[in-house]
């Protein structure tokens, strides 16, 4: 794609960087065929080449973005299904995220939308607020259907019909290995995860400690910056990466880590571009550390071989988080681990697009989310699973609110067939599920 910045434009990094983004496009529209919004949609300007029109046009003449850029850029989800597809390398996740910041800086949105974005921020990235916040929702649920707005709606169908208390296995401290230490490992252990679903944490402590690892939960370690990164919000996002990176350096120069282990893969994507991020930052040196040593909890298994189980009766349809699959370019080890550990396998038709999840998405933007979603679950229960697992907490929210299948994270399942507890969500399953 030719371009026309000017000299002067091109001094700032970011807009150089999009520069040589755009420039490796070549419009051959592969990425529409894999785009969900407009599988949904079929409007050229929810495709990521419609997109990367928009941009160019809105960087390029430094103009200040118009109600209809925003509303498309708005409608991605970030799922970066177009970078697998791309065969010509376009970055798209970095030209996004500039866009986004762009828009965040110079364009006045809606009031209604300035208040949902702002308590958005105020609330899930901290655990206790959001926590709170789950309990007034949950308390308000019945009362759904009356409310006027669809986002406002869906945030209250949000809240799980069991708020879990809290884990103190999230405080920070060394949870020793059992047996010979192999490894000494920093567990991210999140933010909205926390209060939403803390059985994952602990099966991740359990299974990472009967394999060999010390597992840091750092002091000051706390939300990766994801959720207001993608709403274009980068000196927030910056703050809280900033002080990831503080934590986990102070522990890489203490007693050494072997890996930063993270089993939320959206977090896993953003903590992998900390180097990227802070390209320009003070923290540049550390940062790029950092992001080296960060693994996906199924890349950490994979290196520490985990060993194989006795098949098991239940089927397991495996939802691929578009973060896990499209950002880190995971793709089988789940499967793999899952195999291993006893479990047949299962994927389901499509399983490229999204569920509609995507952060904060399904907050914002609930009407294509729903439709999404619906998409998913009917590709998922066409397998006729016992149950689906997946490796990041907000497909599982969403996805689990549409269908009756258990809906467990990974490493639950690999918890429980090397020894732990059968996960609870299993619990109630009267089928093979719950049976070994």
């Amino acid at each position: 794609m030719q371009t026309h910045f000017t000299p002067e434009q091109l001094a700032d990094p970011d807009t150089a960087q999009s520069n040589q983004i755009l420039r490796a496009c070549v419009h051959c529209g592969f990425c529409t065929a894999t785009c969900p919004t407009y599988q949904i949609l079929g409007d050229e300007l929810d495709s990521p080449r419609g997109r990367i029109y928009l941009i160019k046009d809105m960087l390029e003449n430094n103009r200040v973005p118009d109600a209809k850029t925003v509303k498309h850029i708005d409608r991605c989800l970030s799922c970066l299904a177009c970078m697998t597809t791309c065969p010509s390398g376009v970055h798209y996740m970095h030209l996004v995220d500039h866009a986004r910041a762009y828009i965040n800086e110079r364009y006045k949105r809606p009031l209604g939308d300035r208040a949902l974005r702002w308590m958005l921020a105020r609330i899930l990235p901290y655990p206790t607020r959001f926590r709170l916040a789950l309990l007034g929702a949950k308390a308000a649920r019945p009362f759904a259907r009356l409310m006027p707005d669809a986002r406002l709606r869906a945030m209250l169908e949000m809240a799980p019909k069991r708020i879990p208390p809290v884990s103190r296995n999230d405080d920070p401290q060394t949870h020793p290995a059992r047996g010979t230490r192999r490894k000494r490992v920093a567990l991210m252990t999140g933010c909205a995860q926390k209060a939403l679903n803390t059985d994952i944490n602990d099966a991740t402590i359990r299974l990472l400690t009967r394999l060999g690892c010390d597992v840091v939960v750092a002091r000051g370690a706390g939300c990766c910056g994801a959720l207001v990164h993608h709403m274009g919000k980068t000196s927030e996002s910056h703050a809280a990466a900033a002080q990831n990176i503080r934590a986990w350096g102070a522990e890489m120069d203490a007693d050494g880590l072997d890996a930063i282990v993270i089993n939320t893969s959206g977090c896993g994507t953003t903590v992998k571009d900390y180097g990227h991020m802070f390209r320009e930052d003070p923290l540049a040196e550390q940062a790029a550390r950092i992001s080296s040593i960060t693994m996906d909890i199924s890349e950490l298994l994979m290196q520490l071989d985990m060993p194989e189980s006795a098949p098991r009766s239940q089927v397991v349809a495996y939802h691929a988080a578009c973060s896990l699959q499209h950002g880190q370019q995971i793709k089988t080890y789940p499967k793999d681990l899952l195999r291993r550990a006893g479990f047949t396998v299962t994927e389901p038709a499509e399983s490229h697009l999204c569920c509609g999840s995507a952060g904060t998405y399904n907050l914002m933007q609930p009407e294509i989310s729903q439709q999404l979603k619906a998409r998913k679950v009917k590709a998922l229960e066409a397998r006729a699973p016992d149950i689906i697992a997946a490796g990041n907490i907000g497909c599982m929210m969403q996805i689990g609110s549409g269908t009756h299948i258990p809906i467990v994270h990974t490493v639950e399942l690999l918890d429980w067939a090397t020894g732990g507890p059968l996960p609870p969500a299993l619990a109630d399953m009267p089928n093979r599920a719950a049976g070994a």
